[in-house]
């Protein structure tokens, strides 16, 4: 769901783009918007990365479990290494480094995925999957695979 060239952005932009998806917005009059998955034209939109979606369309986006947080490829990523057994334990920049896009939105990713209880973080910068966590896994697992959750899916593991 992240555009593959997103390294061209600058942080300040990165950081907006991001923390306005899924917001509302009312399309001007002069405009004419299509939903990036039904292709149909719309009024009143949730944007994400510069796609609009109608409601029924990000409504189908959203994982079971995930209580509305939009989870991507990116965050099954960061779950995933999260919920493997600890050999030594996943530290956040590990996590940056290899959730299948660049470290700066990895970082923005994890903020957000400790602050909605996805995850666990220590104050030596540790990441533990919470409860909640393993539900959202499970649920993006099946919604992007088809299958319950397996390391081999992992980015990490592909590259």
């Amino acid at each position: 769901m992240y555009p593959p060239n997103i390294q061209i952005l600058d942080l300040a932009t990165l950081v907006s783009l991001y923390r306005s998806r899924g917001e509302p917005f009312d399309v001007p009059a002069a405009e004419i918007v299509s939903c990036a998955v039904t292709h149909r034209i719309i009024k009143r939109t949730k944007r994400w990365f510069g796609l609009h979606y109608s409601q029924k369309a990000w409504d189908s986006l959203l994982t079971t479990g995930s209580e509305g947080y939009p989870l991507t490829p990116a965050e099954f990523n960061i779950l995933g290494l999260a919920g493997l057994p600890p050999q030594p334990p996943l530290t956040r920049e590990f996590a940056q480094k290899n959730c299948g896009t660049t470290a700066e939105l990895g970082y923005l990713i994890i903020n957000d995925l400790v602050q909605f209880g996805f995850l666990e973080a220590t104050a030596g910068h540790e990441l533990y999957l919470a409860e909640r966590g393993e539900i959202a896994l499970d649920g993006i697992s099946r919604r992007l695979y088809g299958t319950e959750f397996k390391p081999e899916l992992l980015w990490y593991y592909q590259t």
